[in-house]
């Protein structure tokens, strides 16, 4: 260990990030991740300020044996954003996001945030396909595939990734694109952290600037109807609409009659990019399938929609996922959404069941990372609390629902909404994928130095 902590100084001398040791002021800010269920104690957070900072944090954790963690936004279900007695790079100071209008791209930094990325975006009247968080780290979402609101109108987050700065096991950086290391380029849109720890991204932006959107309340017991209605509108519904059902206790927000509060309901988070004054006529069907409860749609700038739900699932909530892909909604799935709506622990559980077809199925399931092209939805199960005490029965709720719907869901899932208990399923999760990904993990990574991941093991 003496030899160690005499690299930790020789580390603080090669880097111009603040680097945070155990003792230090700021120790327990710097260790901690969004997921309040993972308390971990590393043995250096390197809040990286430059690519180079990360080049010598990755040599650093290699020459020394030491786990490594890689953290953009720290939003890791597992929190995979911290390992006990290792390494974390934090790239929370690399947020910096240019926009070139003339191309209308946009250069994003491995620590910037969806809310970073959307603001920077948002000034020019562009957008790109982001998740529904504002918090959430952009190189996280974007590893995973990155859905959200704007996928059935421009494909997942990486459909819209032209190139990334990555820093291999090795040391080295390279520029992964279709043209240089297309094999990584390949195996980073979809494939997780497995690969290296990406500095910087490239996105393709679209003209989105104000969307019509927000949650409409109904009662539980018109679950079956909005759910069955929403799976036959999403079929063939106009790309612009990227909105997704889901069960969830009322808040206590001021458009929710304040008799109902604690109440659980289903709702569809509704969301329109196209024209404003087509909104309406769009979201009919959403008005008449059953009497609502509380409608909170409404014009507001895109931005605005990513962070209307930020309050629900703060910093250091303990928070419990479960993730399935789904490609039909059959009567006997929708009572076992019904039913589990009916026993929803608290405000911070729900179920979302997010659409990915249109845009997203016209990439070949071989052109990226990302197995299931096929599927029409990425379904997760959360439950979250600030307490360590209901842990067990907020996991046990999750487990339960999700073993209910296996017989109606895909064998894999979306890593993003993956578990630290999930690690047997990553097969599944990249289908005929699969060995390729080794292949290419061999290549870049045959040590699996990154694996503080839903894990790729060359």
């Amino acid at each position: 260990m003496a030899d160690v902590m005499t690299d930790v100084a020789g580390l603080r001398r090669q880097v111009r990030g603040r680097v945070v040791a155990e003792g230090d002021a700021g120790y327990d800010e710097a260790r901690a991740v969004h997921n309040g269920m993972f308390d971990k104690r590393p043995l250096v957070v390197l809040h990286a300020e430059t690519a180079a900072d990360v080049v010598a944090g990755v040599n650093f954790a290699r020459e020394n044996g030491l786990d490594l963690a890689v953290r953009g936004g720290g939003h890791s279900a597992p929190g995979f954003g911290t390992t006990d007695g290792g390494v974390v790079i934090d790239l929370e100071p690399m947020h910096d996001v240019k926009v070139d209008t003339a191309t209308q791209t946009a250069d994003v930094g491995g620590g910037a945030t969806l809310a970073q990325m959307n603001d920077g975006a948002h000034a020019f009247g562009l957008a790109t396909t982001g998740g529904i968080i504002s918090t959430t780290g952009v190189g996280g979402l974007t590893l995973g595939g990155g859905i959200g609101y704007l996928t059935r109108a421009f494909g997942l987050t990486i459909d819209n990734l032209r190139s990334a700065d990555v820093v291999l096991a090795d040391g080295t950086q390279v520029t992964a694109s279709e043209r240089e290391h297309p094999d990584l380029f390949w195996a980073i849109r979809g494939g997780g952290g497995n690969f290296g720890a990406v500095t910087s991204f490239k996105f393709q932006l679209h003209p989105v600037k104000e969307v019509f959107a927000g949650p409409i309340f109904y009662n539980l017991e018109d679950l079956p109807a909005v759910f069955r209605m929403f799976d036959e509108f999403i079929t063939d519904a106009p790309e612009q609409f990227g909105g997704f059902p889901a069960i969830q206790i009322a808040p206590p927000l001021p458009f929710i009659p304040e008799n109902r509060h604690g109440d659980p309901m289903a709702l569809v988070v509704v969301h329109w990019a196209g024209p404003l004054d087509e909104a309406e006529a769009v979201l009919k069907p959403f008005r008449e399938v059953a009497p609502i409860v509380a409608d909170g749609a409404a014009a507001l700038p895109y931005p605005a929609l990513n962070g209307a739900f930020d309050a629900i699932f703060p910093k250091g909530i303990r928070a419990y996922w479960k993730a399935a892909f789904v490609k039909e909604l059959p009567d006997e799935a929708i009572a076992i959404h019904k039913r589990f709506g009916a026993t929803l622990p608290n405000v911070s559980s729900t179920m979302h069941l997010y659409p990915i077809n249109g845009a997203a199925h016209r990439v070949d399931a071989g052109d990226t990372a990302f197995a299931y092209r096929d599927a029409k939805y990425g379904m997760v199960i959360l439950s979250a609390g600030p307490d360590a005490e209901g842990d067990a029965s907020r996991r046990q709720w999750v487990r339960d629902y999700y073993d209910a719907l296996t017989p109606y869901s895909e064998p894999g899932g979306y890593i993003n909404f993956m578990q630290d208990d999930d690690a047997g399923r990553v097969e599944d999760n990249y289908r005929q994928n699969f060995d390729r990904l080794v292949a290419v993990k061999r290549t870049y990574d045959p040590h699996n130095l990154f694996h503080l991941n839903q894990n790729i093991k060359p």
